[in-house]
């Protein structure tokens, strides 16, 4: 039997949490022993609850003293560009956290620098959420026949004071707050690559983005609207300022074919047609199990020397509809600089 993977995890924030829980539900196929982070603190926490026993306060530090097979990345975006290319220098397989970088132009000027050199997969989970797969899995046997049109919304009141006066959003990611592009990139872009998973290719044909929380520096809503190669209209309905909404991120999606319909309403899925059909999920289950599916399909194609899903080529594609979001709906050549309101 073939020994686990050593696998040495650059950063120690919240998200790598998700991270660790998923690789120890691994642990005969990959093992972290090793992980970086800054924060002396958040490093000895998670080092501490996982039984990490190498720690660094760099990850370059980390790196130059090796020990392991493949590294996976869970910095913030900012980093990732330089992470990666720090990684590719060591000759190491990487799995890093999307998106591969803050903006498309970055991300292929990364791609292009690495391409050849290591195997690269980006951490895209949402597309293998149980529920999602289950969906893809009734379009690709055909069971809605051709779709015609699709819509996905996500509205929370997780910028919205609540009772005491707290935004829960930004609490349970502090980072938001400052980020220029918050709700497109930070969190759209894992529903834009979920429905490029499920109808293939799209494009995005207009978007309109705005801010009500006035302590983000990005925004908080926007309403996309797309196409698909075959021309079914998408839409995508988000917010996180909508005031009476639970503050968790709950998504409802449908999908209307020629003979049938898929529909997800939070952890319900349900297919209409020629034979109904209705899977309950347990979202908790879904959450952790997204992480833990993403990253055992990294080691399995290590081992197997197969081909990424989540490729960096694949997520460019999902890159170029956020970037073509920001550009269509005129939010940054406006400056984002109103507090409320739409932004044309």
């Amino acid at each position: 039997m073939a020994q686990p993977l050593r696998i040495g995890l650059i950063g120690a924030g919240w998200v790598t949490l998700y991270h660790l829980r998923g690789w120890r539900a691994l642990a005969d196929d990959a093992v972290v022993v090793a992980i970086a982070d800054p924060s002396h603190d958040a490093c000895e926490r998670r080092a501490e609850e996982f039984g990490i026993g190498a720690r660094y306060r760099s990850a370059s530090e980390m790196l130059a003293a090796g020990g392991f097979d493949a590294v996976d990345i869970a910095a913030p975006r900012a980093v990732h560009a330089e992470l990666v290319r720090l990684a590719a220098d060591h000759g190491l397989p990487i799995l890093c956290q999307k998106p591969l970088a803050p903006t498309l132009g970055e991300a292929q000027r990364l791609v292009a620098d690495v391409s050849g050199r290591v195997r690269l997969m980006v951490h895209e989970n949402w597309r293998f959420r149980a529920y999602y797969r289950q969906a893809a899995q009734w379009l690709a046997q055909g069971r809605i026949g051709a779709v015609k049109a699709a819509s996905l919304s996500l509205v929370t009141s997780g910028t919205v004071p609540n009772a005491e006066g707290r935004l829960t959003a930004l609490e349970r990611q502090p980072m938001l707050r400052g980020e220029q592009r918050m709700l497109v990139a930070e969190v759209l872009i894992h529903h834009l690559d979920t429905l490029r998973m499920l109808l293939g290719p799209m494009s995005v044909r207009a978007a309109v983005l705005s801010r009500t929380c006035p302590e983000l520096a990005g925004e908080d809503g926007a309403v996309v609207h797309l196409e698909t190669a075959a021309g079914a209209g998408v839409s995508v309905f988000a917010s996180f300022a909508a005031h009476g909404a639970q503050p968790e991120q709950v998504d409802r999606l449908t999908i209307l074919g020629d003979r049938g319909a898929i529909r997800l309403d939070g952890a319900t899925l349900r297919l209409s047609g020629r034979d109904d059909e209705q899977v309950e999920f347990d979202q908790a289950e879904v959450y952790q199990g997204a992480y833990t599916a993403t990253l055992a399909h990294f080691a399995r194609c290590l081992r197997e020397g197969a081909a990424f899903e989540s490729s960096p080529e694949d997520n460019l594609e999902t890159l170029r509809l956020v970037e073509d979001c920001y550009r269509l709906s005129g939010w940054e050549s406006a400056g984002a600089s109103k507090a409320e309101g739409q932004v044309a």
